[in-house]
């Protein structure tokens, strides 16, 4: 299973509709959760997605101007939607977890995208050469369709997200068992950081591009002018539109990089090694929280599975434990600061850059681990 997402460029007349029908399913979302609620209340009985449908339903041929727009099956899966959301609730609560988080009534800002069974009120059409993406009701979009879905691909279903003032689709495929290809027999191994973002076990080290402190001046400006305009303003809008904007170039500058980057490690190496680190410590220190959110190094990972898995390539994750203390040389461990940035061994003499050690540690017990 793999997502294609896809830029939408509609017009302005098709942005209004888009923009109505989210609206029209977020108002059925609130009204299916508080008919819920209160059933609860007065009954102490929980109504279920079969229930709840005929309520739907109804609602959907009463209006036929307003909620009987939306697509049945879109409306269909808004119900499990909630469904799942209640799922989740109650399997918390059994588990004792601390964070349960009951369903939430949805606002403008959190209710922003429907689910399309696709064939059924959403279809890529391809005329005069270029493809667009029909939704019913709103009519042929242009898209930039910068990724062919392959011949083999079936599509299950289309997810029409708004993020910020733009308009996405993304396409889930389900794509037959990938054949890997052959690799150089080439293994490195990859230490993650916040002043090198990616140290491999040849040397190569990749400097932090630091996405938001590069932005944070521009940013702080944004916010400053947003925030100094009257309430309920168009001027305030376009305002924190803007800072919306800066905030998803940020996001798609490191998604790129981290796109490439993982391209080239699986194009290159049969076997990849890196460390299984647990980012909950980073991301919840006072002093590393936001380098660490702005690193983004949980993405890295994750693109490289997805990648690696496609591609026939082993991803050996290993303990990181002692990683940057342990000598790559000798073995012995050879204690050292953050501040410490040299790793010199007094045993065997090897003198090299601490992260670069740390990789080939990575890479020697990913080795260890496979030829056990």
């Amino acid at each position: 299973m793999r997502n294609y997402k896809y830029l939408l460029r509609p017009s302005k007349k098709q942005d209004q509709m888009l923009d109505f029908l989210l609206w029209q399913e977020r108002i059925i979302y609130n009204a299916a959760l508080e008919k819920r609620i209160r059933m609860y209340q007065e009954t102490g009985k929980s109504l279920n997605y079969m229930s709840q449908w005929v309520f739907i339903r109804d609602l959907h041929r009463q209006h036929p101007d307003t909620f009987g727009l939306l697509n049945v099956n879109s409306l269909n899966r808004l119900l499990r939607r909630l469904d799942q959301a209640y799922a989740g609730f109650f399997r918390r609560v059994k588990a004792h977890d601390k964070k349960v988080g009951f369903p939430k009534f949805k606002s403008r800002r959190t209710f922003t995208s429907m689910e399309y069974v696709y064939g059924n009120g959403c279809k890529l059409r391809v005329r005069e050469g270029r493809t667009r993406f029909y939704i019913q009701n709103v009519g042929e979009i242009r898209m930039c369709y910068h990724r062919p879905v392959p011949t083999e691909a079936k599509i299950k279903c289309a997810l029409i997200s708004r993020n910020g003032a733009r308009w996405y689709v993304i396409l889930m495929i389900e794509l037959p068992d990938p054949q890997p290809e052959p690799r150089p027999p080439l293994v490195i191994g990859i230490d993650v950081g916040l002043k090198s973002i990616l140290t491999c076990s040849n040397g190569l080290s990749v400097g932090n591009p630091h996405w938001l402190g590069a932005s944070l001046v521009r940013l702080r400006i944004l916010n400053r002018q947003a925030s100094r305009r009257q309430d309920g303003s168009n001027r305030k809008k376009t305002a924190y539109a803007q800072v919306s904007r800066m905030y998803a170039k940020i996001a798609n500058q490191r998604r790129d990089f981290y796109h490439k980057a993982t391209r080239s490690f699986v194009d290159n190496y049969s076997l990849i090694a890196i460390e299984d680190l647990p980012m909950a410590f980073m991301n919840a220190n006072e002093f590393l929280g936001k380098p660490s959110y702005d690193a983004g190094l949980g993405t890295f990972r994750r693109f490289l599975e997805y990648k690696a898995q496609a591609a026939g390539v082993q991803v050996v994750a290993v303990s990181p434990y002692n990683t940057s203390q342990r000598c790559s040389g000798c073995g012995e461990l050879v204690p050292k600061n953050l501040d410490t940035r040299i790793h010199d061994c007094p045993h065997c003499g090897l003198v090299l850059d601490r992260d670069v050690n740390a990789a080939r540690n990575i890479l020697q017990a990913a080795l260890a681990q496979v030829n056990q």
